[in-house]
């Protein structure tokens, strides 16, 4: 093999910013044009489960070659299928309130923006929206707030706990995960105490130089502070988070080894990678003011993912409904283990009535996935795939260091898939149609006969007819 691997320039310390762009750049320039025997190398690597480097995967980021490109595709379709089976995890996001002190080029909600109707739910409205949520069978949600003072640590705590207090017949959310600004070390821990699961900051682009660009005012624009906000997390002891860049605004190659290097920063510092990883590509949205010079094709959006998947074998990957379906459901097949259904993103968008054109003037960014959780549960199953309502490592502690050494071995498929099964069931039992419950069940079957372990499949079965028969919330 002609790399090899380097020192990384900057030391990892916690708490301390660990971007060279110089780093990054030179590593995608010393691993141009690699050979096959290079590329077959990696991918094999990765299909032992384990993780790469960036030379290692910058060597995929710079095959052209258009068969190569099909076997990192098909390698990651095989990993995914290692390492997590076929489950798809869904959950739901749910906008609090899009007041915003920011100023971002790429943002609907950007301070500028007069166009844009400003609303922040009162705890009646907050309960009415998870009430509706929780009525079509969402058990996961994420709130997404905007960045102002008002979301403080004290207002997104309470929010949480709002939540998780709202159960409607057989409905409740198990899972409250975070997508707002950064906080310091003691707002943090506020929001901790509230039982959230993971905790989401993208730090949109690794490049510092754009950053600065498209960032025109606010506490966003403190590169180095937005990039060190999951540090902080940790040391509040949220070991739960999750991180993405927003495609679009810089090179694409640059990005995913932006990604890859904050992976490492945490395994370096605090033993532990980030559990989800999410990458949108920017979409339409009011008031939108970027060029197109680094906007990323679809072919180079499915590449992308595909070569994220085989750097990163266990860290959950997230696709958004900005996504169309057929873009979804082709990157469904080699990577993406999480992806959102039913999706609003209008304030108090799941009460309302349905429009059929969205209003960009009242969305942060435009949705291309406008299918129902009813339709998406589906054409999953229909597909074979066994969608996931599962809460199961965030309840019983498997987060952090913890998941890292449950998940790495090998495992999810062994406990996720069955949980995800368990939680299929209480969907078809409480939400379907009684044509989607026969195709449920039917899949549930087929899945069932393929266990090998006969002192499990029995263990299985019995929690399955257990759900049958009323009860709610088990798991391995």
């Amino acid at each position: 093999m002609k790399y090899q691997p380097q020192e990384y320039k900057i030391k990892d310390e916690r708490m301390k910013p660990f971007i060279d762009a110089d780093e990054i750049e030179e590593i995608l320039k010393n691993h141009k044009e690699p050979t096959r025997e290079e590329v077959v190398y990696v991918i094999n690597k990765s299909l032992n489960k384990n993780r790469l480097s960036l030379e290692e995967t910058a060597i995929l980021l710079n095959t052209e070659d258009p068969e190569l490109i099909e076997e990192i595709k098909n390698g990651a379709k095989l990993l995914k299928e290692k390492v997590y089976g076929q489950r798809i995890v869904l959950f739901a996001p749910l906008y609090v309130g899009n007041l915003c002190t920011n100023n971002c080029e790429y943002c609907g909600y950007k301070a500028s923006n007069t166009a844009m109707k400003r609303v922040t739910l009162d705890s009646e409205s907050l309960k009415t929206q998870v009430k509706a949520l929780e009525d079509v069978g969402q058990k996961r949600l994420i709130l997404v707030y905007g960045e102002h003072p008002k979301y403080s640590p004290e207002f997104i705590a309470e929010s949480v706990k709002t939540v998780y207090q709202v159960k409607s017949g057989n409905g409740e959310i198990r899972r409250v995960n975070i997508n707002a600004a950064p906080l310091d070390i003691e707002g943090f821990k506020t929001v901790k105490e509230s039982g959230i699961g993971t905790y989401q900051v993208f730090q949109e682009t690794y490049h510092p130089k754009t950053y600065d660009k498209v960032h025109l005012s606010g506490k966003k624009k403190d590169f180095s502070y937005r990039l060190t906000a999951l540090d902080r997390a940790q040391e509040a002891g949220i070991d739960d988070v999750g991180i993405g860049a927003l495609f679009g605004l810089y090179d694409w190659k640059y990005e995913v080894l932006g990604l890859l290097r904050h992976v490492n920063h945490f395994e370096a510092t605090y033993r532990v990678g980030p559990h989800t990883i999410s990458f949108p590509r920017i979409q339409n949205a009011s008031d939108l003011n970027i060029p197109d010079t680094y906007l990323v094709k679809d072919d180079e959006f499915t590449r992308l993912v595909a070569i994220l998947r085989l750097a990163v074998p266990y860290t959950g990957l997230i696709l958004t409904a900005r996504e169309s379906v057929e873009i979804r459901d082709e990157i469904m097949e080699f990577g993406v283990s999480q992806i959102d259904g039913g999706t609003n993103i209008e304030m108090e968008g799941y009460s309302g009535e349905k429009h059929e054109k969205q209003d960009i003037d009242k969305e942060q960014f435009q949705i291309n996935d406008n299918r129902s959780l009813a339709d998406i549960m589906d054409d999953l199953i229909e597909k074979e795939y066994i969608p996931s309502f599962c809460t199961a490592c965030y309840r019983v502690g498997r987060t952090g260091e913890h998941f890292m050494e449950f998940s790495v071995p090998g495992f999810i498929k062994r406990y996720c898939q069955p949980n995800a099964m368990l939680t299929m069931a209480e969907y078809l039992e409480d939400y379907a149609k009684p044509e989607m419950k026969v195709k449920g069940y039917n899949l549930i079957k087929k899945k069932l006969s393929e266990y090998e372990d006969v002192e499990f499949k029995g263990k299985l079965s019995e929690r399955l007819e257990k759900i049958k028969k009323g009860d709610r919330d088990l798991f391995f």
